[in-house]
């Protein structure tokens, strides 16, 4: 007699089939969260590419609208494509409405994808192949980014992402539309999407660092996710908003302080936020922290040269978005 899968966890035996050559039932099945606020247009490309994985095995679709009224002719599918609405029922935002999803999921493992953001075809496939063969729990992939039409590709040039790294630096690459997570794993050990966060942001970084604390997360690193920056995103030009996440991350993440090099990132994250925001004093302050725990932090340079109006901040932003990069 076979072994039968434990709930809650993927099977381990073999790796997944081509789409049309197994029973969907040998495979597990996947719950896509689509967190959403009125952008109709975007949100239906979305769902678009993701139900249009060549996975083999079942596909769960939860569309959760926050702050707007779910619209019920999303819902519907096939058998193994289903399509379910729902309103967010936890803290308004984005950590909230992921969480409204992977509650109600019904899948093993849970993937997020934002509705401004689409998925290649073989995107899940090649997830749940690479789950499967390490036994891993929490899966990334590389990611093109699309500014203003200028298309890059983000690598992160390896197939393990541990703790330290990600200390170190955000790793703006394993994006949250990226994010493949046995939902056992997500809901009894690393903790649901923070919902404290200011207006959730930086809340894929704030998993993906509770999720490496016990193991590395493991990733994809061919670009089978395209990502858009630049108008479309909820955060843009938020300095405050972000300087307030930093903050409390620096709160939560006491492992951040400890490590120079991760302290120096946040410290000129934190700078170049001030002296966007025109504060000068502060700009200088968390410049001169940044610059003392690691000498080198470009973020650092960026803010004084921004502080002394040397360059607008929107230059500096402009720039390196063009490249796939942010502060």
């Amino acid at each position: 007699m076979s072994a039968q899968p434990v709930p809650g966890r993927i099977p381990t035996q073999g790796s997944a089939p081509s789409r049309g050559t197994h029973r969907v039932e040998t495979l597990p099945t996947v719950s896509v969260v689509v967190p959403t606020r009125d952008r109709p247009r975007l949100l239906r490309r979305a769902l678009e590419s993701v139900l249009a994985q060549d996975l083999e095995g079942a596909l769960e679709v939860l569309v959760v609208f926050d702050g707007s009224e779910p619209d019920e002719n999303l819902a519907g599918g096939e058998p193994d494509r289903v399509v379910r609405v729902l309103g967010n029922r936890r803290t308004p935002g984005l950590a909230g409405s992921r969480n409204t999803g992977i509650l109600a999921a019904r899948g093993r493992l849970v993937a997020f994808c934002d509705d401004d953001d689409t998925w290649r075809p073989d995107k899940l496939r090649v997830q749940v192949e690479e789950l499967v063969r390490s036994h891993g729990e929490f899966v990334t992939t590389a990611m093109t980014v699309d500014y203003q039409g200028r298309r890059s590709i983000r690598l992160a040039g390896r197939t393990s992402v541990d703790h330290t790294m990600l200390l170190r630096s955000r790793m703006a690459m394993l994006h949250s539309s990226s994010f493949l997570v046995d939902r056992a794993a997500l809901v009894e050990r690393i903790g649901l999407v923070e919902e404290r966060l200011p207006h959730s942001m930086a809340e894929d970084w704030d998993l993906l660092l509770r999720a490496s604390r016990s193991r590395p997360i493991v990733h994809v690193d061919r670009p089978l996710v395209e990502v858009t920056w630049g108008g479309s995103s909820y955060f843009v030009e938020q300095w405050q908003v972000r300087n307030d996440a930093q903050l409390w991350l620096l709160a939560h993440h006491r492992d951040i302080v400890a490590d120079p090099r991760a302290a120096a990132l946040s410290y000129g994250k934190l700078a170049f936020g001030c002296a966007a925001l025109g504060r000068s004093r502060d700009a200088l302050r968390w410049s001169g922290r940044a610059i003392g725990r690691r000498p080198f932090e470009p973020r650092a340079y960026l803010a004084l040269v921004v502080a002394a109006r040397l360059v607008s901040w929107q230059s500096v932003v402009r720039v390196l978005n063009r490249r796939g990069h942010g502060i």
